[in-house]
């Protein structure tokens, strides 16, 4: 029953904007699910459903799997959009980017939680990266490099 109760939520939050645990408790009992607000909490955690804000400017739940994806294809997009050049010296990766572009990367960024990265710093056209060491340095500013072909 738990099994097919999750697969239920999770097609009703792709077709639905499913913003209150109140609301998908409904529709769950409108799908014939005889469930409790406690139920359906425990299901949200279970899935690991987070809540994001959608285009229309209303906050739904969603997969975390998929809003990392998001965030990864937004990233990308502005990266290759914005970045001028990538080069990184001992532990710092410096990301040079279009005029007043540096700050909306970093924060697309930040988004990712790589791993190794330290923390960001943005100016108008320009991004540190501090990493844990050298070598993931490199790696990332590769990795960055990469990104801009």
């Amino acid at each position: 029953m738990k099994k097919k109760r999750h697969e239920r939520i999770l097609e009703l939050i792709s077709r639905y904007s499913i913003d209150t645990q109140e609301e998908l408790l409904h529709r769950l009992q409108e799908s014939g699910f005889r469930v409790t607000q406690a139920t359906v909490s425990r299901d949200i955690k279970e899935l690991r459903l987070v809540k994001v804000l959608s285009p229309d400017g209303k906050y739904r739940y969603m997969r975390a799997e998929e809003k990392a994806r998001q965030n990864d294809v937004k990233f990308s997009s502005l990266f290759q959009d914005s970045a001028v050049a990538v080069d990184y010296a001992q532990n710092i990766v410096a990301v040079k980017c279009l005029t007043g572009m540096a700050n909306a990367v970093c924060a697309a960024m930040d988004t990712l939680h790589w791993d190794d990265a330290v923390a960001t710093l943005s100016g108008d056209d320009t991004i540190f990266i501090l990493m844990r060491n050298e070598g993931a340095a490199g790696r990332l500013a590769g990795k960055l490099k990469d990104m801009m072909r």
